[in-house]
């Protein structure tokens, strides 16, 4: 050991040792301190560019791209002119929705304003759905431009529009598709505080197609306050299943992240139901957000793109939020055309169907031979027929949707397709122990429901 310490002693002694280390020490300390300055110039340049996007953003007559930010100002009375020949074409243009929902429904669609609130994925798809539909009044907000990860999701994205704002480049596109149609394009950051103003104008309906929770909730609830017809995207990143995308109110959603924590943040604020909200039942867990850079792990608010936004970047099948844009417009456009649709409240599926059988068939072990039990000739796929196909996945007597069960409706009539009545399992309990005709004990109004839809029934199973 100690001549160990005596070769070091004479190494360290030797003048050209220590200025080799002199010299090394300098680089070291010159290298971190370029290090962190450089950091902290792209740390104070991330905060000037949010700060000056804010300032961009913010309502007020500089934000816009038009010196008159209101001069393209649509609203439900803004007048359409169209000369008899441009008439014309817009009826060979629509003449499949014209066949689909005839001339009245057309004309309920054509005379609507609809506002779509984010231009994204998923609201550039649904705006232009809506547009080739029929829709001839509508506005688009969005704060956010064109980029080349636009492209794989974004309908009017383009290598020549990146670095374009995202309203504007629909509104482009929409212009070369109906030249007739009235484009409000409002380069916006929707909030709390403009939500008046940018939703003003009577509009027939809303669409949420934000992805920032606390926006989400400020539309959401505006609406809800003010009774405006709205539906609402929940998250499309990180899904892959086309099969599991669905249309229900906000209180009858499952699996889905976005959809529980929207759902139990506006319970907090008071509203239960009566959202409809476009989402996926895939179960989440198979892709991750992107890691965040060592670089970005100590102050990553200063690499989101405003401040209260996500910093971890989604990943997105860019499939997926077209397939949510085009359901939310399918939605809107029958039912701004009063054409029928019921959604399906599907959770998915082929065990509740064998719950089900097994549940009805010792409902029936309790009724007795002269009424014409115990009888039990459905499958699983026969209650999954009765189940989803007549009653919608919900109660004929309340219309809840979990904790279903299948039960003879007239307990002296045979047990069939057209006799078989969903409802929840607390009802279906206490319809078993009904004494007398049913009429006695439910409305006109549910008995008259219940036989409509069976009446129904019996025209489908003819053709099953």
């Amino acid at each position: 050991m100690t001549s160990v310490l005596d070769r070091l002693s004479r190494a360290f002694g030797d003048t050209r040792v220590q200025l080799a280390t002199t010299a090394l020490a300098a680089s070291a300390l010159t290298a971190g301190a370029m290090w962190g300055t450089q950091r902290k110039r792209r740390n104070k340049r991330a905060r000037d560019l949010k700060r000056r996007t804010l300032e961009m953003v913010d309502f007020d007559s500089d934000h816009l791209l038009d010196p008159d930010p209101l001069s393209d100002k649509v609203t439900k009375a803004t007048p359409v002119e169209l000369t008899p020949n441009e008439e014309s074409l817009v009826q060979e243009q629509l003449a499949r929705h014209y066949a689909f929902l005839g001339t009245e429904g057309m004309a309920r669609v054509r005379d609507s304003f609809v506002v779509v609130v984010g231009a994204g994925g998923v609201g550039s798809w649904a705006a232009m759905m809506l547009v080739r539909s029929g829709v001839q009044r509508i506005r688009i907000i969005d704060f956010d431009q064109v980029t080349l990860s636009s492209l794989n999701r974004h309908v009017a994205a383009t290598r020549s529009s990146v670095g374009t704002s995202k309203v504007e480049a629909l509104k482009a596109s929409f212009l070369d598709i109906a030249p007739h149609v009235q484009v409000d394009a409002r380069v916006a950051l929707f909030s709390a505080d403009n939500a008046a103003e940018l939703l003003d104008g009577s509009p027939d309906f809303v669409l949420d197609c934000i992805d920032n929770m606390d926006t989400k909730l400020a539309l959401l609830l505006h609406c809800h306050q003010h009774g405006t017809r709205v539906i609402s995207a929940m998250g499309a990143g990180m899904k892959s299943d086309p099969s599991r995308v669905q249309l229900a109110d906000i209180g009858n959603t499952f699996e889905d992240p976005m959809s529980r924590a929207v759902r139990r943040r506006l319970k907090s604020l008071g509203v239960i139901s009566g959202i409809q909200v476009v989402y996926s039942a895939e179960k989440p867990g198979r892709v991750q957000l992107v890691s965040l850079a060592d670089s970005q792990k100590e102050e990553p608010g200063d690499f989101s793109v405003l401040p209260d936004f996500r910093v971890r970047i989604v990943p997105v099948l860019g499939t997926m939020p077209a397939m949510f844009g085009i359901a939310m417009a399918t939605h809107v456009v029958t039912e701004l055309a009063q054409f029928p649709t019921e959604p399906l409240a599907i959770k998915g599926r082929h065990a509740l169907y064998t719950r089900l059988q097994r549940d009805l068939g010792n409902r029936e072990k309790d009724i007795p031979q002269e009424n014409g039990g115990p009888q039990l000739r459905m499958s699983a796929d026969d209650c999954g027929y009765v189940l989803e196909e007549i009653w919608r996945g919900k109660s004929a007597i309340s219309g809840a949707t979990d904790k279903l069960a299948l039960t003879r409706w007239r307990r002296d009539r045979p047990m069939t397709t057209s006799n078989c009545v969903c409802m929840t399992k607390t009802e279906a309990d206490t319809h078993d122990k009904l004494k007398g005709p049913l009429e006695e004990h439910y409305t006109p109004e549910v008995i008259s429901f219940v036989e409509s839809r069976f009446d129904e029934e019996k025209h489908l199973s003819s053709m099953r």
